[in-house]
Formats: structure tokens, sequence, C-alpha cells
């Protein structure tokens, strides 16, 4: 009767159990960011892709905000090498903050998984 199976949940154990689940929220939404983000950027190379076969005297519609406003060509491709490379860093950042979690979560299951063995299930 008294095996593993009946151990006690401390407080610092459903601490631990509970920062774990925030944790694992955190990278999911983490995850899904980073999808939109490469998304986005994949969709922003692809326009500058196309703008390439266009004339430099051209003026082409751009988005800000809700409306199109025509620019010049060049200064066009200059806005989308800038917001590709914003996204290129917010990619890089959001990737090492997933790093972070996920190895704050490998610590927490070393230590629940110490602690309660087969009773607990940490898989996500």
């Amino acid at each position: 009767m008294g095996g593993k199976d009946d151990l006690e949940v401390r407080r610092e154990d459903q601490d631990k159990i509970n920062k774990f689940s925030r944790l694992h929220q955190r990278e999911m939404l983490l995850e899904e960011e980073l999808r939109e983000k490469a998304k986005e950027k994949e969709d922003l190379e692809e326009v500058s892709n196309e703008l390439i076969l266009l004339d430099d005297e051209e003026k082409v519609p751009y988005k800000l905000g809700d409306a199109f406003i025509m620019l010049p060509l060049p200064e066009v491709q200059d806005m989308l090498s800038s917001s590709t490379e914003t996204i290129g860093n917010t990619i890089s950042e959001t990737q090492q903050k997933l790093t972070l979690i996920r190895e704050e979560m490998e610590q927490l299951k070393v230590k629940l998984y110490a602690r309660f063995g087969k009773s607990i299930n940490l898989e996500t």
C-alpha cells in the first residue's frame, strides 16, 4: 500500500508542476508565433523576388496600415528588405526564448520524474 504510487504531493512539487504547465503553454504560443513569422518572412521574400522582374521606373502599390500607396520600386524594395530583416530578428529572438523555455522544462521534468517516477506524465 505504501508504494511510490501513494507519494504525497508537496507544495513545492505542485509549484513545479504548475510552472511546467505554464512553460508548456508559453512554448505552444511561441511555436505558433514562430510559424506565423516564418510564413510572413517567406511571403515577403517571395514578393521581393517578384519585384526584381519589374522596371526600376515603375511605381508599385505598398500597403501601409489599411491603405495602399504608390511608391517607386527601389523604395519598396528597401522597405521590404527592412521588414524581412526585422522579421528575421524576431524569429531569432523567439527561437532563443523557446530554447530557454525547453531547457527549463527539461530541468523540471528531471526533478519531477525523480520524485514521482511513472506516476506523472510530463510528455508534451
